[in-house]
C-alpha cells in the first residue's frame, strides 16, 4: 500500500475521533517515516506506507492527542518537544502573542515573564520574536518545566530563558516589561473533548466552578510585576471576557481585548 492511499485510509477511520482526520493522518505518516510532513506531500506519497502507522493511528483512536503521540507541536515560529503532563499548545494561545508585538510595536520587551509557561510555549515564542530579551518561566509542574529547558536549550534559548518552580507570582522580585499567562480557565463542571479529558493534566485546565480562580490571583499581584510602560496579556475562555475584565479594571488596569483566528474574544492586554 502506498502513502497515498494509507492516509486516505487512516483519514476516514480518523473521522470519529477527530475534527481534523486528514491534518491529523498527515503528521502520524510523516512522523512514522521521519520526515516532515511537507517533505511527505512533496515526495513520499508514492512510497511504500510505513508499517509504525498502524500503531500510531491505534493511539490516535483511542483519542491520545497527536501531539503526544509524536511528541511535537508547532507554535508562532519555533516548534516544542511536549507529552504527557504538559498541555499542549493550541493556535489560539498565539493571540497572546500578537497582542503583545501589537502593543510594543517598534519597541522591545528587555524582561519577559510567563506565569504558567508549561512546556515554555509563550515564554519561547516570544524570546524568539524579541531576541534580545530575557525571560522567566514559572509553573507548579516539574514535568512541564523539565519540557521548557528542554525546549529552550533545543532552540537556543537557555541562556536567555529561565525557569523556576513557583505559585503564579508569588515570591517574585523585580519588573518585567511585558507578562504572559494562559492559566486554567476552565470551570470544573463543564465538559470537554475526549483527548483532552482523558491526556492532558487537569491541573492545567480547571479553575473553579467558573473557571475564574486563577485570574483572582494572578491579576492582584501584576501591578507590583510591572515595568513602567508594561503590559501583561492573560489568555481567558471564549465568554470570560466580561467577568476577567471586571477582575482586571477592579485591579486599576485598562483592559484591552483580542479576538483569536476564529474571530472569539482570547486575550486581555491589562496596562
Amino acid at each position: 500500500m502506498s502513502v497515498r492511499v494509507a492516509l486516505n485510509q487512516a483519514a476516514r477511520a480518523l473521522e470519529a475521533v477527530s475534527d481534523s482526520p486528514r491534518l491529523d493522518a498527515e503528521l502520524l505518516a510523516a512522523h512514522a517515516l521521519g520526515v516532515s510532513r511537507e517533505s511527505m506531500i512533496l515526495r513520499h506519497l508514492g512510497d511504500p506506507a510505513p508499517e509504525a502507522l498502524e500503531a500510531l493511528l491505534a493511539r490516535r483512536l483511542a483519542y491520545e492527542p497527536v501531539a503526544y503521540i509524536t511528541g511535537r507541536r508547532a507554535f508562532w515560529t519555533i516548534e516544542l518537544a511536549v507529552g504527557p503532563g504538559v498541555l499542549i499548545p493550541r493556535p489560539d494561545s498565539e493571540t497572546l502573542i500578537e497582542a503583545a508585538v501589537e502593543y510594543f510595536g517598534a519597541r522591545a520587551p528587555a524582561r519577559i515573564l510567563d506565569l504558567g509557561t508549561g512546556p515554555g510555549t509563550l515564554l519561547l515564542a516570544a524570546l524568539a520574536e524579541w531576541p534580545e530579551a530575557q525571560g522567566l518561566g514559572v509553573d507548579a509542574s516539574d514535568v512541564a518545566l523539565d519540557y521548557a529547558r528542554r525546549n529552550a536549550a533545543t532552540l537556543g534559548m537557555a541562556a536567555r530563558a529561565g525557569f523556576r518552580r513557583g505559585d503564579w507570582g508569588e515570591g517574585l522580585d523585580g519588573r518585567f516589561d511585558l507578562i504572559l499567562a494562559n492559566p486554567p480557565y476552565i470551570g470544573t463542571g463543564e465538559p470537554l473533548p475526549e483527548q483532552v479529558r482523558r491526556y492532558e493534566p487537569g491541573s492545567a485546565l480547571f479553575a473553579g466552578a467558573e473557571g475564574l480562580d486563577d485570574y483572582r490571583r494572578i491579576v492582584p499581584d501584576l501591578r507590583r510585576l510591572l515595568a513602567p510602560g508594561g503590559g501583561a496579556v492573560l489568555e481567558i475562555g471564549w465568554t470570560q471576557a466580561e467577568p476577567v475584565s471586571a477582575i482586571a479594571r477592579n485591579g486599576g488596569f485598562a483592559v484591552t481585548l483580542y479576538k483569536d483566528l476564529g474571530e472569539r474574544p482570547r486575550a486581555l492586554l491589562l496596562t
